[in-house]
């Protein structure tokens, strides 16, 4: 009987608590709970949102008046205190709780049951004169920094032209402004490719420019305040850049040929037929091990080069960064031929055999092969330098 008893009373506990919980959610979701915390704003909105989904909900229709009430003079309280406060973009704050008024004021009009207990006001007039003088002070604030010209000030105008933007995007010419606070903000940094005297490797090297010309475009911008040209953009703008980035190769060799051949004796591992003899008047196989010359031939091509990578700063000519990208490419060629048994040849020299001499790849190409991991390293090196600008 006792195990039944205490079996009975946790079921009835468990059932008040779930109970309970209804309740607390319940209320919740109605805003009383919000209400009770002070938190008036919040309170008003939850109860329009569950009179939005139930019309008749007791809860929420008690909450909502009162959570209105509290919530306009909590809000016309915090205006009038920004109105006399003495703090830069005080309007900004005006604005924000101005459109917390016509926010309740929208929702409560949509709301056919909360019409019943509430007339909403509407700040439609005083919203728009407090986005009028936060507008204009932003904009004051933000235009005189940027007189200054420095980078740093280019920057600070471009944080605050944006901050702008995001609440007032019409007003007077702030995209505008927010494209020059950009420029005057960024390090312009123009690229000057490297050069090649010799007919011979001009079209290999345009592919590095190319490459390095498709580098550029495609991070025009390497992050918000860096900006790449190249160097007939920059004089067709007449620009002044702050950096400059001198790219040479100070060496490079094409086509450095190194021929090996070596010649080996081999005899087979097992013995195998190697013909027949008459013996007691009977054809009899003749096992023995058979002998071969492989002429093993490997012939390498390298290419190398290293690139000259310098940063300076073009006002005062001091050097940023210097260093060297080396790149390396080499083209092999293996080959075998025999003179002998073939049978006396391993797997490896079988699968030799099969390969002829071939022609390396044109010097055009060789340079190109030898420019890519050049290429990544530039890449790798100038994004690394400009991730603290």
């Amino acid at each position: 009987m006792k195990i039944n008893q205490t079996k009975n009373k946790m079921k009835a506990m468990k059932i008040m608590i779930l109970l309970l919980s209804v309740v607390l959610i319940s209320c919740s979701k109605s805003g009383k709970k919000a209400l009770e915390s002070g938190k008036y704003y919040e309170a008003a909105l939850q109860a329009i949102d569950k009179l939005r989904k139930d019309s008749n909900n007791d809860k929420a229709l008690e909450v909502l008046p009162n959570a209105y009430q509290l919530a306009q003079e909590d809000l016309l309280r915090d205006i009038s205190r920004a109105k006399l406060a003495n703090q830069q973009f005080k309007y900004e704050r005006v604005v924000d709780d101005y459109a917390k008024l016509n926010e309740l004021h929208d929702k409560i009009e949509k709301c056919p049951s909360c019409r019943k207990v509430v007339s909403p006001d509407s700040y439609f007039r005083e919203y728009e004169d407090a986005m009028e003088l936060a507008a204009t002070e932003r904009y004051e604030f933000a235009d005189a920094i940027l007189r200054k010209g420095t980078i740093d000030a280019g920057r600070s105008a471009y944080d605050n032209f944006s901050e702008l933007a995001r609440y007032a995007p019409n007003y007077k010419d702030v995209n505008a402004k927010i494209e020059e606070s950009l420029f005057v903000g960024s390090y312009h940094v123009v690229v000057e490719q490297p050069n090649i005297n010799s007919k011979m490797y001009q079209y290999s090297n345009d592919f590095f420019r190319g490459k390095v010309d498709e580098f550029l475009q495609t991070n025009r911008r390497l992050n918000k305040f860096i900006r790449f040209y190249q160097p007939a953009e920059a004089k067709q703008l007449k620009l002044n850049p702050d950096h400059v980035v001198r790219l040479e190769f100070i060496e490079f060799v094409v086509g450095e040929t190194n021929l090996k051949s070596e010649k080996i004796n081999v005899t087979s591992k097992d013995s195998v037929k190697t013909g027949t003899a008459k013996i007691g008047g009977k054809n009899v196989d003749v096992y023995g091990l058979v002998n071969a010359t492989v002429t093993r031939n490997h012939k390498s091509v390298r290419s190398r080069g290293l690139l000259s990578m310098e940063i300076y700063d073009y006002k005062s000519k001091k050097v940023l960064l210097r260093d060297q990208l080396p790149g390396e490419f080499i083209w092999d060629n293996k080959w075998a031929s025999f003179n002998g048994d073939e049978r006396a040849l391993s797997k490896l020299d079988l699968e030799a055999v099969k390969f002829k001499e071939e022609m390396p790849p044109p010097a055009q190409q060789l340079f190109i092969e030898f420019c890519k991991p050049i290429y990544d390293q530039f890449s790798t090196r100038i994004k690394r330098f400009y991730d603290k600008y």
